[in-house]
């Protein structure tokens, strides 16, 4: 038998004791053995639910417990979880955490940790879900060089862009639907500024080059300033915006950033909607690869994390292998970045110098915006972009194309 415990139980973590009692003879043919769940750490009391008799207040009862052989975490946060991850590790025992604020943050320290202690840590739900990205990043492209990764990894704001752009809600609206069906939290900076996206991209990003990408490193924009103007000359364009995260290998260096983009709809991540994820991958070998799903919800994130507890089960006492190094990748400047902008000013700026800066631009339209100036330049460097930008007070706002 193996035993398991579980620490936080919210949405996710009752969703990871829901699988193991629903389909415990899926996981017995998994692993050859019943799994159960011995412990579930909680600051909270359930009296009269089925978990009152698992239910622990102290790590240290499960750590100092020689039969529990996993450690599941879906608390969030740095802390007391990474506390909780090293005393797990250095025990001996494997790791399991959908934890991105934890990954991002000291993965590749857990890492070198779990591999001196001949264990593993495994994080695979803490990107996109229940989409299973990172176990191909690891294991099935382990012989491609990763020249891009970019992607829709943040439900919360796609679902608002997908309601503004199909029902015509401003941002504001569209944020307080989000809120009253559960997609946006009360507080939802990290969702709406771009901060989740941004970790979510430095564990992708590492996970390609093998090296440490702070995501403090990351630039990040989001979608605050995205108004229904925005969506029209989206719309004008056979474009959609969404909050994408990208990473790129070039032969300058390596790049990543997160910032709402004008995406074709010929682009397959211009068609995902509501609160669902996808993830471009494009390998040296490979080519392109799209994976697609729920990027959250209880049963589809406490799915990817009981794909990490069978995985740990089954190499128990052997660890799998993860490269990535805690050295740190130094992350080039955006300024030599390059992309096509789409840039809105007010109609009074001088046309003649629009052209004098810009060159040949092409002018976008829409009835449904008026006073304005709009167009979509060639291809430019970020720092060039920025300085011909700033040059004109009559600039309203600009978005990059994917």
């Amino acid at each position: 038998m193996i035993n398991i415990a579980v620490l936080g139980y919210g949405t996710i973590g009752s969703g990871v004791v829901e699988i193991v009692d629903r389909n415990q003879t899926i996981l017995q043919k998994k692993t050859r053995q019943s799994v159960e769940v011995k412990y579930i750490l909680d600051i909270r009391e359930f009296p009269g639910t089925s978990i009152e008799s698992k239910l622990v207040h102290d790590f240290q009862t499960i750590v100092n417990d020689p039969d529990v052989q996993v450690i599941v975490e879906t608390m969030g946060g740095l802390e007391p979880a990474y506390t909780y991850a090293k005393e797990s590790l250095l025990a001996g025992k494997a790791y399991v955490t959908s934890n991105k604020e934890l990954v991002a943050k000291y993965g590749a320290k857990l890492l070198a940790l779990a591999k001196s202690q001949n264990t593993n840590f495994l994080f695979e739900a803490s990107v996109g879900g229940g989409i299973p990205v990172i176990h191909p990043l690891n294991r099935c492209l382990t012989g491609d060089e990763i020249l891009e990764i970019s992607g829709i990894l943040n439900g919360t704001t796609n679902y608002i862009l997908t309601q503004m752009t199909e029902e015509g809600w401003s941002f504001e609206d569209a944020l307080k639907d989000a809120q009253e069906k559960g997609y946006a939290e009360f507080h939802p900076e990290a969702d709406i500024e771009g901060h989740d996206a941004r970790r979510k991209i430095a564990i992708l990003g590492s996970l390609a080059v093998g090296r440490q990408i702070d995501f403090e490193d990351v630039y990040t924009e989001g979608i605050t300033k995205i108004t229904a103007a925005d969506i029209s000359y989206a719309e004008a364009m056979d474009c959609k915006i969404k909050l994408l995260g990208t990473y790129k290998n070039t032969k300058e260096g390596q790049y990543a950033m997160v910032a709402p983009k004008l995406v074709p709809l010929t682009q397959p991540l211009s068609g995902v909607s509501g609160v669902f994820n996808s993830i471009f991958v494009k390998g040296d070998m490979v080519g392109d690869v799209m994976f697609y799903g729920p990027g959250a919800g209880k049963l589809p994130t406490a799915s990817a994390v009981i794909g990490d507890v069978v995985d740990a089960i089954k190499h128990l006492d052997r660890y799998i292998g993860t490269i990535w190094e805690e050295d740190k990748l130094v992350l080039q400047s955006l300024d030599s970045f390059e992309q096509k902008v789409f840039v809105r000013m007010k109609d009074s700026v001088d046309k003649s110098k629009v052209k004098e800066a810009f060159g040949d631009v092409e002018e976008i339209t829409t009835q449904k915006v008026t006073g304005e100036y709009a167009f979509l330049t060639g291809v430019m460097k970020e720092k060039e972009m920025s300085a011909k930008l700033s040059a004109f007070p009559e600039l309203i706002s600009f978005i990059r194309m994917a």
